[in-house]
């Protein structure tokens, strides 16, 4: 248990976040950047630890992390901006864009069960031996890829269950680069990253030099590792990108607008379906007894090798917890609860207050 105490005048935010994330930072919990905001102000952002352990290069608020699978709500939106123009419709296809996908799958599911994880593709990383062996380590054109890992017979009827999958959100990838002509790299560029002035997030090529980029590293019995080597070719559009806190600060307040988006679709990302799914961000309703009971969270994590990603908007409030980090720390949720615990306390002038650091049951947890 975490313990903070506060009596008369309470401590300014900024403060009393800080010692939460210090007393994280000590216990090993986290090692990376965090950013809290309110009311469109940046209230707190610090970087903890190292960004590469073996030349002691610390974190800073320019350090790129690896983000996983908090890449799918970029691709979601991009897949809405398609919808918006009129080349991709929600209740279309995989056959409609991808002339070359299996026609007895691809005729019966849908661009939104896609989004929706809720098409009954297989998730290509449950192939047994897939992450084990070398075809994580393999390099895809993305049409290899989809006839080989995302083409499996469903394991239920579209529309009907829920189950997450990576291979969904690499289908919705393929169908954006087929009907624009260009890369989904590309896309995101022209379509989000430019416009919202994003200039520290991009896609993910270990082969670039990419200035202030963290090393990522796992964690074992033995300590920290580095992290295992991981094609970027597959998990393109279902988690290939990288970023920083204050980029993610910029495209959290974009989408309380409509320079993106128009409302009614933008509004689609956040529209809870089976288990609460929206489109790209899992929807949290806390239950009652919980800091911000009954209201909706959007929320989804990140994990791939060596990186742990959390992003949680409480739209009620525009309260946003941006968490990147780079030991593979699965404390991420706890720790977005101990900051939510706080937030709720604010108004009282008189508490005594006790934040919990065990499993957060209540919590959806959307990772790749």
């Amino acid at each position: 248990m975490f313990s903070l105490a506060l009596h008369g005048a309470a401590k300014p935010p900024d403060s009393a976040i800080d010692q939460i994330m210090q007393a994280r930072s000590a216990a090993g919990d986290f090692n990376g950047a965090a950013l809290v905001a309110r009311q469109g102000h940046i209230l707190y952002e610090r970087a903890f630890g190292l960004a590469n352990l073996e030349w002691q290069i610390p974190n800073d608020l320019q350090t790129k992390f690896e983000i996983g699978s908090m890449t799918k709500q970029f691709t979601a939106l991009l897949i809405l901006q398609f919808v918006n123009d009129g080349r991709v419709h929600l209740d279309g296809h995989i056959s409609d864009y991808l002339p070359y996908y299996r026609s007895e799958i691809g005729n019966r599911v849908t661009v939104t069960e896609l989004l929706s994880h809720t098409s009954g593709i297989p998730n290509f990383l449950s192939t047994p031996g897939f992450l084990e062996g070398p075809a994580s380590r393999a390099s895809y054109t993305v049409r290899d890829f989809v006839e080989k890992y995302c083409s499996g017979d469903l394991d239920f009827e579209p529309g009907t269950k829920f189950e997450y999958s990576n291979s969904g959100y690499f289908l919705l990838g393929a169908i954006l680069e087929q009907v624009s002509g260009e890369s989904y790299e590309q896309l995101l560029k022209e379509r989000i990253f430019g416009p919202l002035g994003m200039k520290n997030t991009g896609y993910t090529h270990f082969e670039t030099v990419l200035p202030h980029r963290a090393a990522g590293y796992e964690r074992s019995e033995a300590g920290l590792r580095n992290a295992r080597y991981y094609d970027m070719s597959i998990p393109f559009a279902a988690g290939a990108l990288y970023s920083t806190v204050e980029d993610l600060f910029l495209w959290d307040q974009a989408l309380y607008g409509e320079r993106l988006l128009p409302a009614q679709l933008r509004d689609l990302l956040f529209k809870p379906n089976l288990d609460n799914y929206g489109y790209g961000w899992g929807i949290l309703i806390p239950k009652p007894g919980s800091p911000y009971a009954g209201e909706s969270i959007a929320m989804h994590g990140g994990e791939i090798f060596g990186f742990q990603s959390v992003i949680q908007r409480i739209p009620a409030h525009k309260e946003l917890i941006v968490l990147l980090e780079n030991t593979d720390s699965p404390k991420l949720l706890d720790i977005a609860l101990q900051i939510r615990v706080f937030w709720r306390t604010i108004p009282n002038v008189e508490l005594s207050l006790v934040l919990p650091s065990a499993n957060c049951s209540q919590m959806l947890d959307y990772r790749e």
